[in-house]
């Protein structure tokens, strides 16, 4: 949705935009392709990128769309933008001398990005707890970008927030903001208290070991990519609610969300020199 919704905002912008990959949705401009291809200078994909290594993640539309029919049809003059792009997609594109530009690895973006996922996040632990955040005990895996802004938000609401971190650094900026510091290794002994868990680190932090530690009706929001935080077999197993929350700014925010693509869009074009 939220790509539908850039194409609005650009359309807005007097920019000429033609919409492919939508036929579920009755929004497309063109039903081909190559006709879509042909006319553009620039392509924005989608934000993952692939829904495998070799298809466009297109949920919206009725037939795959395959990376390498895409590329063949593009020319090096021509640049494509898109969001989480496999490294595999990346050297594709470089063979084919095509200019290829994630999204999610720019910082400009990255971290506006934080802001409706830390939002989501809360949002879907309001509807899902049965008590208030505020003087909940809550721990935040991670002190990445959204980490920063989950942690804010919460400490903002009222919680009783605890960040969990690796290096000294980041838990002296932990305790500079007023919130609780945690180490790793202290997670068994802090993980009792806890109502409310969001991780944000892409790798199995809540295993088996470390879930036997939560107490009942503790929820879990997990906002990694894959490998993802939490082992969800053995979470089934303890009976512990985990809720998967990815990409939730196209979810929770698309309007926001499609902003925030253009303006980036805008940055790296003005970087490449393309005139708008």
């Amino acid at each position: 949705m939220r790509n539908l919704l850039l194409a609005e905002q650009l359309v807005k912008d007097d920019m000429q935009t033609d919409i492919y990959g939508f036929s579920k949705k009755g929004g497309e401009t063109t039903s081909d392709l190559r006709d879509a291809v042909k006319a553009a200078e620039v392509i924005i994909g989608p934000i993952p990128c692939c829904s495998s290594h070799n298809t466009l993640n297109a949920p919206f539309h009725d037939t795959p769309i395959r990376i390498d029919d895409l590329f063949g049809l593009m020319n090096d003059e021509q640049i494509f933008i898109a969001g989480r792009i496999y490294p595999e997609v990346l050297e594709i594109a470089g063979q084919k001398g095509i200019r290829a530009f994630d999204l999610l690895a720019r910082e400009d973006m990255a971290v506006l990005n934080a802001i409706p996922t830390a939002e989501g996040a809360i949002q879907i632990a309001l509807e899902q707890m049965q008590t208030t955040l505020h003087e909940s005990n809550v721990m935040v895996l991670g002190f990445g970008r959204v980490g920063k802004i989950l942690a804010k938000m919460l400490h903002g609401i009222g919680a009783k927030t605890s960040v969990v971190t690796r290096s000294l650094g980041d838990a002296a900026s932990v305790r500079s903001y007023g919130y609780n510091s945690l180490c790793y290794d202290q997670l068994s002994q802090t993980l009792p208290e806890m109502d409310l868990i969001i991780n944000t680190v892409p790798h199995v932090v809540l295993d088996k070991h470390n879930l036997k530690f939560t107490k009942d009706g503790c929820f879990i929001i997990d906002l990694a990519s894959k490998p993802f935080g939490v082992d969800y077999d053995a979470s089934k197993k303890e009976g512990i609610k985990v809720v998967w929350a990815p990409s939730l700014p196209g979810k929770t925010a698309p309007v926001t969300a499609a902003a925030y693509i253009k303006r980036t869009v805008y940055n790296i074009l003005n970087e490449a020199a393309v005139k708008l």
